[in-house]
C-alpha cells in the first residue's frame, strides 16, 4: 500500500494515493470521482510505473466545497497535483469523465501530459448523451441517490458481465452505497459532464493519444470514441470487445495491455 496524504490544490483538500514506482503515471477516475475506482488497475500499473490516484472535488475522501464542479477545474486541480509532487509530465490515462478531464489537460495544461489515454469518453455530447444523464438526474432528485445509484451501476458493464458476477456487482453496489455521494455535488457533477464540448479544439492535442472502449458501451458508444479518433491528429483507437462502459474494469488484462503497449511504444515509458 502506497502513501495516502492530501494535497492542498486550489484551495481544496485533495485525497491521493502513489503506489509503485517508475515513471509517472496518473489515473483519474470517471463520474464517481474516486480513484479507488481503480481496481484492478492499480497494482497492474504499479507493478512498473509510479501509480497516482486521486478523488476528485466532492468525492471519496477529498473535500466538498461548495464550488469548482466543472471539467476545466477539474483539469486544473489534476494538473496542481501533478506540478506538487514533481510528478509532470506523466501518463494521463482517464476514464469517461477522467477523460474529459484529461483532454482539457492536455490542451490547457500540456507541460504536466506526456501521453494521454482516453478510455470510454467523449469530445462532445449528442442527444442520446444528453436524454440518459437527463433521465439519471431526475432519478436523482425524484427517487432519491439510492435508486440514482441503483441505475448508473446497471449501465457501468456489459449485460453478460452482471449475470456472471451477479453477487459480486451487488456487494459492490452495497459499499458503495454505504458511503454515497452528496446529491447536490452528484446534480452538478452530472450538469458538468452534459456541458464538456471539446470537440472542435481536439486538433490542438500535440502529445500522444491513444483512445481505448469497449464495444458494448452504453454509455459512452464507440461512436463517440471515434469521433475522438477522428479528431486527435495522429491518436489511435482500440476497441475491446465484450466490454461494457467500466471496460478498464470489465477486461483488465486486456485494457491494461492495450495501454501497456501503447505507452512502450516511441520510447514513451523512458
Amino acid at each position: 500500500m502506497g502513501q495516502m496524504p492530501t494535497a492542498r490544490i486550489n484551495d481544496v483538500d485533495l485525497y491521493y494515493e502513489e503506489h509503485g514506482s517508475g515513471g509517472p503515471v496518473m489515473l483519474i477516475p470517471g463520474l464517481g470521482g474516486v480513484g479507488a475506482g481503480w481496481g484492478p488497475q492499480i497494482p497492474l500499473f504499479a507493478k512498473e510505473f509510479r501509480t497516482i490516484i486521486v478523488d476528485h472535488r466532492g468525492c471519496g475522501k477529498s473535500s466538498k466545497p461548495e464550488t469548482g464542479y466543472t471539467i476545466a477545474q477539474h483539469a486544473n486541480d489534476m494538473a496542481g497535483l501533478l506540478r506538487h509532487l514533481n510528478a509532470a509530465p506523466a501518463h494521463v490515462v482517464g476514464v469517461s469523465t477522467g477523460g474529459a478531464v484529461g483532454q482539457v489537460m492536455a490542451l490547457d495544461h500540456a507541460d504536466v501530459v506526456r501521453s494521454l489515454v482516453l478510455a470510454a469518453s467523449w469530445g462532445r455530447t449528442d442527444a442520446r448523451f444528453r436524454h440518459l444523464f437527463e433521465i439519471r438526474k431526475a432519478v436523482l432528485a425524484q427517487l432519491g441517490q439510492e435508486a440514482a445509484m441503483q441505475l448508473a451501476f446497471l449501465m457501468l458493464y456489459s449485460p453478460s458481465y452482471y449475470r456472471e458476477h451477479w453477487e459480486q456487482w451487488q456487494e459492490f453496489a452495497r459499499q458503495v452505497e454505504e458511503h454515497p455521494p452528496d446529491a447536490s455535488i452528484a446534480a452538478r457533477r452530472i450538469d458538468m459532464i452534459v456541458a464538456h464540448d471539446l470537440l472542435g479544439r481536439l486538433g490542438g492535442i500535440q502529445c500522444p493519444t491513444s483512445i481505448v472502449a469497449g464495444d458494448l458501451d452504453m454509455v459512452t458508444p464507440v461512436y463517440l470514441s471515434e469521433e475522438l479518433r477522428a479528431g486527435i491528429p495522429g491518436s489511435e483507437l482500440h476497441v475491446i470487445p465484450g466490454a461494457g462502459h467500466s471496460v478498464y474494469a470489465e477486461k483488465p488484462a486486456e485494457f491494461f495491455a492495450t495501454v501497456r503497449q501503447f505507452l512502450g511504444s516511441s520510447g514513451k515509458t523512458a
